[in-house]
């Protein structure tokens, strides 16, 4: 059954509201390519108001700001919104046919209850695959991952009340020193189009957990569950400004978020050039930023490895969400004395990946994001063929797809240092492979790169993996597995794969200040001056 797409304005200061040019963007499903709606394009005016709304419910006066509540007023709301996103797929019914006051009572309790609880994650998920183009059982997975990462902030921001003041050890007697954790203030997240509601997440749960109020900006081409999420918080009365969601063109919404007076603190994931407008932008008034962008990054697979294991860890990390993730192992390395019986192995379970309409039940891969971006990975083929690598599978649209930006999954040989297929992030369904033949060479393969943000090795030597976990430069390895992520663990990248850490008690951190706060505690004067002589 269709799923419509819901028509949203701007959400500013707890409310829908039109952008003041009355503009709107088109959203196209990737799988179809037909338009299933619009969205509300903002501007620099529109971004004004917006951190208006924001600054004004960070410094509200009468006990009332959200900076200065406590980690558990900020909690309530936090899990509300994950119980919103993750409300299961029964619809409730209540039906109380009894007159009685109690009953009447219960009634009007349970009617706002029944009426919410319309397969909430189901809709979003539907929503983002039509948005995304993305396999539906991966949005549903996506959905209940935004869910726990509410709740799981919610819990940090709890353990926040305990930890605002830090005592400091001070060796003279005469002064008392503390340290607090505040928040750093308004500040703009801008998120990608891949995981348009989980890097949302990633940012808006601990930004709120700390105490900071947001403009939200998610990209131009995925935006539509982030205005779901507006609409989340306005029903669980999320007090007003505290986020702000702003849709539109990166040049016409993001850059004025980007070079704004008010804003204090810019957190975006994307790619890495525009990462670096972000960074240069901030940096003229010197703005915190954190940075979560592109990767490049190797999977090693051993001669000791099972090859079938290692064959479904090595699609399942560069072609998991069509190939679209920015942490995408990308790259394989694999041991010469094993690479022809394995590069077989690749294939057929390469073969075995379901492409179809990713609505439908078992969809492996899906269509990529937009038409721009399936132009630009099949030049990445094309190019690599004309530099004389192999086209060992795939390369093409998949023949029983006539419409949509479906791209077969694919896997790339005879592939040069130089190839910009080796090189670049290509964010699409395709593997590049070479070979290696000792742990050295396999490792300096491995750190050759510019980014910096994930690894993976394949083997049963636990020795070889942990010397590779220490030689590799990367924020994130993973052994014997590819792409895993966890509430509680640091996410993040080295080089040009960005600056800082995202979830765990480092995404808390992103969000809060540091103060000193020092106490003299003596009666007697300091001493270092001669008293003034009476008069």
């Amino acid at each position: 059954m269709a799923v419509p797409v819901p028509s949203r304005q701007l959400f500013i200061a707890g409310e829908w509201r039109e952008p003041l040019l009355e503009k709107r963007i088109p959203i196209i499903n990737p799988a179809t390519e037909e338009i299933v709606g619009d969205m509300a394009a903002a501007t620099a005016e529109d971004v004004d108001m917006a951190v208006d709304a924001a600054r004004t419910a960070f410094f509200r006066n009468e006990g009332k700001d959200w900076s200065s509540a406590s980690g558990a007023y900020r909690a309530k709301f936090l899990r509300a919104i994950s119980d919103m996103v993750y409300i299961n797929l029964m619809i409730i019914i209540v039906k109380i046919q009894s007159s009685s006051a109690i009953f009447f009572f219960l009634d009007l309790l349970l009617l706002p209850i029944s009426m919410q609880i319309l397969e909430r994650k189901s809709l979003l998920a539907k929503l983002e695959t039509i948005d995304t183009g993305k396999p539906l059982d991966e949005a549903i997975s996506d959905m209940e991952s935004c869910a726990s990462c509410f709740k799981y902030y919610a819990e940090l921001a709890e353990a926040l009340d305990l930890k605002q003041k830090i005592t400091v050890s001070i060796q003279q007697q005469s002064f008392k020193t503390h340290v607090l954790k505040e928040p750093i203030g308004v500040v703009a997240l801008i998120t990608p189009w891949n995981y348009p509601l989980l890097m949302a997440t990633w940012k808006v749960a601990p930004a709120l957990a700390a105490g900071c109020t947001a403009i939200l900006k998610p990209s131009e081409l995925a935006s539509v569950t982030c205005l779901e999420l507006a609409e989340i918080c306005r029903q669980v009365d999320l007090p007003s400004g505290v986020l702000n969601v702003v849709t539109g063109l990166g040049s016409a919404a993001g850059a004025p978020m980007s070079t704004h007076r008010h804003v204090d603190k810019i957190a975006f994931t994307g790619s890495t050039a525009t990462g670096i407008k972000v960074m240069t932008a901030a940096a003229q008034l010197i703005k915190p930023v954190s940075l979560e962008l592109g990767g490049k990054s190797p999977i090693l697979v051993f001669e000791d490895a099972d090859l079938d294991t290692a064959a479904e860890w090595t699609i399942f990390g560069c072609f998991f969400t069509n190939g679209q993730i920015c942490s995408a192992t990308s790259r394989l390395l694999v041991h010469e004395s094993i690479a022809a019986e394995f590069l077989e192995k690749l294939v057929d379970w390469s073969k075995n990946i379901k492409i179809s309409d990713p609505m439908e039940e078992g969809c492996r891969l899906g269509a990529i994001i937009s038409e721009g971006q399936y132009e630009k990975i099949m030049s990445f083929i094309s190019t690599a063929k004309s530099e004389g690598a192999t086209i060992l599978y795939g390369g093409a649209r998949p023949q029983h797809l006539k419409k949509g930006f479906f791209i077969e999954p694919t896997i790339i040989t005879d592939v040069s240092t130089s190839m910009s297929i080796w090189r670049e992030e290509i964010f699409g369904p395709v593997l590049c492979v070479k070979t290696f033949t000792t742990e050295n060479e396999a490792i300096e393969l491995a750190n050759d790169t510019d980014y910096g943000l994930g690894a993976a090795v394949i083997s049963k030597d636990l020795e070889r993996c942990e010397r590779f976990t220490k030689a590799v430069q990367s924020g994130i390895v993973w052994i014997n597995c590819s792409q895993p992520c966890f509430n509680e663990a640091p996410w993040g990248g080295n080089k040009r794969s960005g600056i800082g850490r995202e979830l765990g008690e480092w995404g808390l951190e992103n969000y809060l200040s540091i103060k000193q706060v020092t106490h003299y505690t003596s009666e007697k004067p300091l001493g270092w001056y001669s008293a003034p002589r009476k008069q």
